[in-house]
């Protein structure tokens, strides 16, 4: 995490009174001033002549990271300097990589689906991370490769998979020892390499615990699509920054072609929620609006007790889409979940009547079914 600016301050001359208190030496007005530039890495420590040896020390210790980072054609694995991502955020996903025996029989179909997988998730688009080649041929292929000798000579330490308790307090105690001590012997990368011995299920726990603990890269030698699909999508989640919302353009999204008489939904710009109600939308036999309203990527609830979605922020949304003037439909269909609101929005919207819609977005198609 790094000293922080007072942590800096208390081992430089002001903190202490001594001799050559704000002394400008290092170009700062003040001691303060340059422990704070010190603390966000914007200037050399050795700038102040006077800074102790205890604080160099600490400072080095501080700023060392504690785990490499290994790129493979683009692809960063490792980096990590926290253990929890809400102290910061964690930087680079957990790879999957898959290995293909050429030696094998049906290997190039293995490979053309590879290639051919993608996932899209929350507006990203996931495929393999890393193809792993064992034997003498080396196929050409668009996605990132290695041989398996290669991978063996780079910095990331392989562990096979046996025990789950055994390997899941290795993983643990390696990223303790890198992150905590910075100690420089557990500062490769983590690979767990899955021989294939599992079932799809027992493959999913064990893989889904070490993308949380703490595996850098996962090496499959099966190729399951439900079973990556997983994964990622757990690892979509571990891996965003808890800092910044995922959070849609807020707009008008329009779905089978609406016309001035189709349906319209609102809801916020929190991703996880528009995604979960579009693909709704999508899927029914009648065209619809969706109005995603600004809510700094807030999910509606939040959004509402935070004040980011009130009754009057909706009106003046509206007004500067000039949605009024696009439909001749006059019903608007909320999320269940803000039902106490509605009086409150029919008041801002006198010319809209507004509709309690459901609180889960699977219920959609039967809530169309219904509405009259």
């Amino acid at each position: 995490m790094g000293l922080s600016g007072l942590e800096i301050f208390k081992y430089l001359p002001a903190a202490k009174k001594a001799e050559h208190t704000n002394c400008k030496e290092c170009s700062c007005p003040t001691c303060m001033a340059f422990a704070m530039k010190l603390s966000k890495n914007s200037i050399d420590i050795n700038a102040c002549p006077y800074t102790p040896k205890e604080l160099i020390s600490k400072f080095e210790f501080e700023t060392k990271q504690p785990q490499k980072t290994i790129t493979i054609s683009g692809l960063n694995i490792g980096g990590e300097n926290v253990l929890y991502r809400h102290e910061k955020t964690f930087i680079n996903k957990t790879a999957i990589a898959i290995l293909i025996d050429t030696n094998s029989k049906d290997w190039q179909k293995t490979l053309k689906e590879i290639e051919e997988f993608e996932l899209r998730r929350v507006d990203e688009s996931m495929k393999i991370d890393l193809i792993v080649f064992k034997g003498e041929i080396e196929p050409q292929t668009t996605l990132n490769h290695i041989s398996l000798d290669e991978l063996k000579k780079l910095d990331i330490d392989i562990i096979e998979d046996g025990k789950f308790s055994k390997t899941a307090q290795e993983l643990i105690y390696r990223r303790e020892k890198a992150i905590k001590e910075k100690d420089e012997k557990y500062s490769n990368p983590t690979c767990v390499y899955f021989k294939s011995n599992l079932s799809p299920s027992q493959l999913c726990a064990k893989a889904s615990f070490y993308i949380c603990k703490y595996a850098n890269m996962i090496l499959f030698e099966d190729f399951n699509k439900a079973l990556i699909s997983t994964l990622m999508t757990l690892r979509q989640n571990i891996f965003t920054d808890p800092q910044k919302p995922l959070q849609v353009e807020a707009k008008v999204y329009e779905f089978n072609n609406p016309d001035e008489n189709s349906l319209i939904f609102m809801t916020t710009n929190f991703a996880l929620t528009f995604y979960a109600v579009a693909s709704e939308l999508e899927s029914l036999s009648v065209p619809s609006y969706l109005l995603v309203t600004p809510a700094e990527g807030m999910s509606v609830l939040t959004a509402w007790s935070a004040e980011k979605f009130t009754a009057k922020l909706v009106a003046k949304t509206l007004k500067d889409w000039h949605f009024k003037e696009r439909v001749k439909n006059r019903k608007i269909i909320i999320p269940g979940l803000l039902a106490h609101m509605k009086e409150e929005l029919e008041e801002e919207l006198p010319d809209f009547k507004i509709v309690i819609g459901t609180i889960d977005a699977y219920d959609i198609s039967d809530f169309v079914k219904n509405l009259t």
